[in-house]
This record gives structure tokens, C-alpha cells and sequence, in this order.
């Protein structure tokens, strides 16, 4: 009956016939009568209202053809459930994102989040960081589920990703160091998309007051940024992070993935060195992610004619640019970033 419920509250239409009603509440050997008195329950408690226009069966007792869900009466008995596992779970574990999602969500979740609870109740919080699938396997008994099975949303749905203390596994990130400005309080790092544009930079990087130059490797960066503070362990430094990469389709779409993650700004100067030369023609095969055409031209004064040119099938790689020329940019940009003019 309660797997029954909650079907029916996570059912998208908001009207239900006789015969899904039947498929859904029906158990083996059950009566007409009884399936009957089921739905005129549900009808008691106002969680169906009988489409008169359809019509009743003639059978005894009469029931309607279709119903009408009333997902209002449903959403607040799921709100009261809510707050009975709120009162239940460990007052670390929150719930509150769940009132404004589907209740089917909650349902999913929640056999996961019973064996979270029983995990903080016996372990308490963790004191030390381990590897993802260490700690999936200690939660759920499965290693895969906070990296593949949707874990770790789950647990920054009930703020406690950074509590649980996990060791992203992800590619090693590859970046080269600038030890000159190691000791600053604000330190800024550049982010590149292509590893020609990477080794153009690098022999200019001690020239700049950037910390750190980073191969982002197209999409790998997504997941490998995880492990900056990993790999360059400063407490209580400031850190701003910039990014160039192609402009095309693909490009943007890497900045965007990266930008929900992590605030980055777009390295401004690079890309407005590239839209002074002439586009290069091809990747009509890229797929066109509307939110992160809009968030990266958003950046850029010239985000109107940019995505006419990226519709057209025109782009502009990294490479457009020379050694030279990425060397300079950088220079004078770097001038301007350190004295708060950028």
C-alpha cells in the first residue's frame, strides 16, 4: 500500500483510470470489493476526487471510471513524513532540499540515506579523508555508488559532501609552478585548454604573477580540478582561477562544466586576441549546449556576433594565436592583474 502511495504521488498526469488503479493497488486474490473499498478510502481522505463525467461502475460499492489525484493533499502528507525522518535521522543529515523536489526522489534516496544515518550513528563523523570508493563501500556496501551511482549527489542534497571528507579520485592535475609567488595572500592561475598553448605559455609563466599554469587537458579538467588543493596544499590563501580554451562549441562547453564547479573567470585578453583574426571553418558535427553558449558570451562584448560565427560553423582554436604572441598577452595582462586593473 505504501509503494502503492507513493507511485501515485511521483505519477507526472494528474488524473488516474479505474484499471491503473487496479493495476497499481491490486494484490493476488484480491476482491472487487476490497480493491474498491481502497480507492473509496483514498476518496475519504481526499487524495482522489471521481471524475463525475466519466461515469461509475454499476458494480457494489460503485466506483469511477477515472480520478483526479489531488497532489496537493498527497504533497503535504509527504511533507509530514519528511519532518518525522528529520526529527529521526542524525542532525547532521538535512532534509531540507527534499521539500522542494518530487516526492519519488526522497523515495530513491532513501534506503540510502537510512544506511547513511546508521552509518554516522555507529562511526560518527569521519576524522580522516579517504578515496571515494573506500568510503562508498564503509556508507553502502558498494564502491561504485558515490562516484557512479548518484552518492555524492546525494549527499550535497543533505549537506554532507565535505563532512564525509573523501579523497577525490580523478587524474593527477597537470600544472607547472611559479615558486616566486608562492608566498602571496591572493594568487591567480591560468587554465588552458590545448597542450600546444600549454608549452607556448610555459617558458613565459616566471615572467607573470600567476602561480601556476595548468593543462587542463580538454574535458579532463572537469574532474582534475578536484585535486588542486591536493596537490598545492595553501591554507588560507585566496585563489582566482582564469581560463582560455577554444572558441567553439566543445570549448565553451568544457568552461561551462568546469565554471559550475568552481568559480573560473574566462581569460578575457587571449580571447579577444583570437576574434581579431580571421575564424577557421569546420566542427559542424559540435553539439550546441544553449546554457553554456549563453554564460560564456555573457563574458565577452562581442557574445552576439561570437555565436553567429559558432551557428555558422566558424571557430577559433588556441592555436590561432602564436608562441609569440602568447607571451606577450600574458606579460601585459599579468601587469594588469597584479595592479587590479584587469
Amino acid at each position: 500500500m505504501d509503494e502503492a502511495l507513493k507511485q501515485l504521488a511521483a505519477r507526472k498526469k494528474m488524473t488516474i483510470s479505474l484499471d491503473e488503479l487496479s493495476a497499481l493497488f491490486y494484490k493476488e486474490g484480491q476482491t472487487y470489493e476490497e480493491l474498491a473499498t481502497i480507492i473509496l478510502n483514498l476518496v475519504n481522505d481526499s487524495i482522489l476526487q471521481a471524475v463525475k463525467s466519466t461515469g461509475r461502475t454499476t458494480r457494489t460499492p460503485s466506483v469511477a471510471y477515472n480520478y483526479r489525484i489531488m497532489k496537493t493533499v498527497m504533497k503535504a502528507d509527504h511533507h509530514g513524513e519528511l519532518h518525522t525522518y528529520n526529527q529521526t535521522f542524525h542532525n547532521s543529515i538535512h532534509l531540507d532540499a527534499y521539500y522542494k523536489l518530487p516526492a519519488d526522489v526522497f523515495y530513491k534516496d532513501l534506503p540510502f540515506l537510512k544506511r547513511l544515518d546508521t552509518y554516522i550513528i555507529t562511526n560518527g563523523l569521519p576524522k580522516e579523508s579517504v578515496p571515494a570508493p573506500e568510503r562508498s563501500a564503509e556508507i553502502v556496501g558498494d564502491e561504485k555508488w558515490l562516484d557512479e551511482k548518484g552518492g555524492k549527489e546525494l549527499l550535497e542534497r543533505v549537506q554532507l559532501w565535505d563532512l564525509i571528507k573523501i579523497i577525490p579520485v580523478s587524474d593527477p592535475l597537470m600544472m607547472a609552478v611559479n615558486p616566486k609567488t608562492l608566498q602571496r595572500a591572493k594568487q591567480v592561475h591560468l587554465i588552458v585548454e590545448n597542450k600546444t598553448t600549454y608549452q607556448a605559455l610555459l617558458a613565459v609563466l616566471s615572467d607573470t604573477i600567476f602561480s601556476t599554469l595548468i593543462y587542463g587537458c580538454g574535458n579532463k579538467i572537469v574532474k582534475s580540478i578536484e585535486q588542486f588543493d591536493w596537490q598545492l596544499p595553501l591554507p588560507e590563501v585566496e585563489h582566482t582561477f582564469y581560463y582560455f580554451g577554444d572558441i567553439d562549441k566543445s570549448g565553451l562547453t568544457i568552461w561551462y562544466s568546469l565554471h559550475k564547479k568552481q568559480q573560473i573567470k574566462l581569460a578575457v585578453p587571449f580571447y579577444e586576441a583570437c576574434l581579431k583574426k580571421q575564424p577557421f571553418q569546420g566542427k559542424l558535427s559540435q553539439r550546441k549546449n544553449e546554457d553554456a553558449t549563453k554564460s560564456f558570451l555573457a563574458e565577452l562584448p562581442q557574445g552576439a556576433a561570437i555565436e553567429k560565427l559558432l551557428d555558422a560553423g566558424f571557430y577559433y582554436p588556441q592555436e590561432i594565436l602564436t608562441s609569440a604572441e602568447l607571451g606577450s598577452i600574458w606579460r601585459e595582462w599579468s601587469w594588469k592583474v597584479m595592479n587590479g586593473k584587469d
